[in-house]
């Protein structure tokens, strides 16, 4: 009888293992990592004068108008912004916030006169001045004698150099919307978050969306005001211009 039992038992461990569905362990597939594409150093938020500047990320649809600047002496010889050797009578111009490179349409609104020059450099960093030009560029637009003009820039692209052949070509390259970008204006920057709040408070009661952004510069952390301003770079100006008249001189438009 106990044989019986045991070879009952039996057949139903075979039974149950048998009916089971195996273990199946799984190895995890090992995710690839794509290394994050490296940013240009004039792509880099930089400061001038205590004033942080975000150079925009595209000149794509880009349209500016304000006074122009030239610059020659002492800054003939000297490093330009994108490591290239300024030189005055070379056609170039400086620019705060464009990609280098952007070949500019620039328009002399008091004569005039035209013409296409690439951005090389950074600057006019005077408040209410939009570009330097070089000594050369000055001449052929006639601002030399008055040392500045109200004008109009246009950007045409950002232009890439290459060989072809025993010569020098140059092409645009392609640009994404400015449509699909966040923009926003910087109000202000702080050291004691509780500051931050305190003006983020006061803008948001006002009705406009605003956000503070924490920034470790290594040495302090800041912390920025900075409004909403809208996905195209047209609003984002109206914006800066609404903040600058509301009482926030050193508002400056920041792309995301």
């Amino acid at each position: 009888m106990f044989t019986k039992y045991i070879y009952i038992l039996s057949v139903i461990i075979f039974l149950f293992c048998g009916c089971s569905s195996p273990r199946v362990t799984s190895t995890p597939t090992k995710q690839k990592i794509t290394p994050a594409k490296r940013v240009p150093g004039t792509q880099r938020p930089y400061k001038i004068k205590g004033k942080t500047y975000y150079p925009l990320p595209s000149s794509h649809g880009f349209r500016q108008t304000g006074l122009a600047s030239w610059y020659g002496r002492p800054f003939h010889g000297r490093k330009t912004s994108n490591g290239e050797t300024y030189n005055m009578y070379d056609l170039s111009v400086a620019h705060k916030t464009l990609p280098m490179n952007t070949m500019l349409l620039v328009e002399n609104l008091e004569n005039n006169r035209e013409m296409v020059l690439r951005v090389n450099d950074r600057g006019p960093f005077v408040k209410g001045r939009i570009i330097d030009l070089s000594f050369k560029a000055a001449q052929k637009l006639n601002v030399v004698k008055r040392g500045t003009a109200r004008v109009r820039i246009t950007a045409l692209g950002e232009a890439m150099t290459y060989q072809q052949g025993n010569k020098k070509v140059e092409r645009f390259l392609p640009h994404a919307d400015f449509q699909s970008g966040d923009f926003y204006i910087q109000i202000g920057s702080f050291t004691v978050v509780a500051n931050a709040d305190r003006l983020q408070k006061k803008i948001v009661n006002s009705g406009k969306e605003c956000v503070v952004k924490r920034y470790d510069r290594g040495d302090a952390i800041f912390y920025r005001v900075q409004v909403k301003a809208g996905t195209t770079l047209s609003a984002a100006r109206q914006m800066e211009k609404i903040m600058v008249d509301g009482g926030y001189p050193d508002a400056f438009v920041v792309a995301r």
